[in-house]
């Protein structure tokens, strides 16, 4: 049979059109599962997300604070005796001296009781003071007695004396000096006698004093407190300052204990401020801070950190070191600078929401289309910056976006 013979060049050229053909269709295959999402990939709107780019420079190390003023010092009034408000003598928001009276209270059964255990502390004091006369006779018995054998014996050695120089004489016998002489000695005897007497009675009676003197004062106390309780029906300012949460009412009823207000120290201020707990290890007393007001910069030190956790922030309270701001009032805000540490050259991130996930892995970028989850390890932070530790190098670009919908994904394809 005859065939068709062709020729060499047209041959070649059919299969130099197959060939690119076949390389097309394997491009586009490429290029197709290259913007095909994979399992671990998402593809997302490029103005969807915000980027940031990694440097290196001075972190400044501090936080924010949004700052609440308090008085420095608070002391709290509470009702010492219970009874019924007689009668108010100021008013909420007052300022009041130390000791101004606030209220008064009634209470007829503590006023009959203070009567009643008065009297018969009374009654007490005026036997002690019988026992207290009673020693002092004693005393002036014993040593009244002393005397009267020391002017006997005085007066006996006297007369032996006179018979002596007349028995010397010869004008009368020996049977005249020995009557005179056993009298001597028996009054010195009785002196001697009550010279110990006396001396261990002094011991006694002194013991005795004593003891009725501290019983007297215990019974004095004990009349003071009793008529103490009857005062304590007047409720007093503890301390100066200003009187707040001052809302008792005449006739309201109160127990012992029952808070009355609080007073609270007027031109004397802190600040009180909520901290991220991510800083909880690095806040301590004496930090230092900077608070802002009406363009001025007021220095101030951390007083106090209270590290209980609630909702994840814990309280400071922080002190004016220096002048105090003029017309401040409780409860209004100021802006606070805590500052953590000295700036440090380091290689930081952008802030942002992308933080919220821990700071662990962020999105870098791997050309302008795609970014790629890596593990990092960040440090201190700021609201501006964050500072990397590990797994960023200074020039790369990061998603700042919140990581939260990108959770499940490992790379983001930008479209």
């Amino acid at each position: 049979m005859d065939r068709r013979i062709e020729r060499p060049q047209a041959k070649r050229r059919r299969v130099v059109v197959r060939s690119a053909i076949g390389l097309a269709v394997v491009a586009a295959a490429m290029l197709l599962w290259w913007l095909m999402p994979g399992a671990n990939a998402l593809s997302v709107d490029a103005a969807a997300i915000r980027t940031g780019e990694v440097t290196r420079a001075p972190f400044r190390d501090f936080v924010p604070l949004r700052a609440e003023v308090a008085p420095l010092r608070t002391v709290f009034v509470t009702a010492v005796s219970g009874g019924q408000v007689a009668e108010l003598t100021a008013a909420d928001g007052a300022m009041v001296a130390a000791g101004t009276p606030l209220a008064r209270l009634s209470n007829p059964a503590l006023e009959l009781d203070v009567a009643s255990r008065s009297a018969e502390i009374v009654g007490q004091l005026s036997a002690t003071s019988g026992q207290r006369l009673s020693v002092q006779n004693t005393r002036q018995d014993g040593a009244r007695d002393l005397a009267d054998a020391r002017n006997a014996l005085s007066k006996a050695q006297t007369l032996l004396a006179q018979r002596q120089i007349l028995f010397d004489k010869g004008i009368v016998a020996r049977a005249a000096i020995e009557p005179v002489r056993s009298d001597v000695i028996y009054q010195q005897a009785r002196v001697a006698t009550l010279q110990r007497g006396t001396s261990e009675a002094t011991v006694t009676l002194a013991d005795q004093s004593a003891g009725i003197a501290a019983t007297a004062q215990q019974l004095r106390e004990s009349l003071a407190m009793v008529r103490a309780s009857l005062s304590a029906l007047v409720v007093r300012a503890p301390v100066g300052g200003r009187l707040t949460a001052f809302t008792l009412q005449p006739g309201q009823m109160l127990k012992s204990g029952d808070p009355v207000g609080q007073i609270d120290s007027e031109g004397q201020w802190k600040l009180t401020a909520d901290v991220d707990q991510f800083y909880l290890g690095r806040v301590r007393t004496g930090l230092a801070g900077i608070a802002d007001l009406d363009g001025h910069s007021y220095p101030m030190t951390v007083l106090k950190v209270l590290p209980q956790v609630t909702a994840g922030r814990f309280r400071v309270e922080l002190a004016f070191r220096g002048s105090v701001p003029a017309g401040l009032n409780r409860g209004q805000t100021l802006d606070v600078r805590l500052v953590l540490g000295a700036d440090r050259l380091a290689v930081v991130a952008p802030s942002g929401g992308w933080l919220d996930a821990g700071g662990t892995t962020a999105f870098v970028f791997d050309g302008d289309a795609k970014a790629v989850r890596r593990a990092i390890v960040t440090a201190r932070r700021n609201p501006d910056q964050v500072e990397i530790v590990s797994g960023l190098a200074p020039g790369e670009r990061i998603v700042t976006t919140a990581l939260g919908s990108y959770a499940a994904f490992q790379t983001l394809l930008l479209k």
